[in-house]
């Protein structure tokens, strides 16, 4: 299963609007995204509650995976979200 780490973005992480924006584009991959911190398993990331859950705050390192066919290119778009600071357009 392809996986990839990730540091989050966004100074506060993983909360409510950051969250929503990674839920959505993980909702829009053809494949099923987990992700996850250390030390805790992974989650859907098509989850509000499960990607609140993780606790993920900004500059953590977070793992995300998928599997099957299209799982390089929803990687690369939930990387490429993960990476960005949500709370700069706040």
């Amino acid at each position: 299963m392809p996986a990839r780490e990730v540091v989050v973005g966004s100074r506060i992480g993983l909360h409510g609007r950051p969250a929503a924006i990674v839920v959505k584009t993980a909702q829009a991959q053809q494949v099923t995204v987990k992700i996850s911190v250390p030390d805790k398993s992974p989650v859907d990331a098509r989850s509000i509650i499960a990607v609140l859950s993780l606790g993920a705050h900004g500059g953590d390192t977070v793992t995300i995976e998928a599997d099957g066919e299209g799982a390089d290119a929803a990687l690369d778009a939930m990387a490429e979200v993960l990476e960005k600071d949500l709370d700069a357009d706040a």
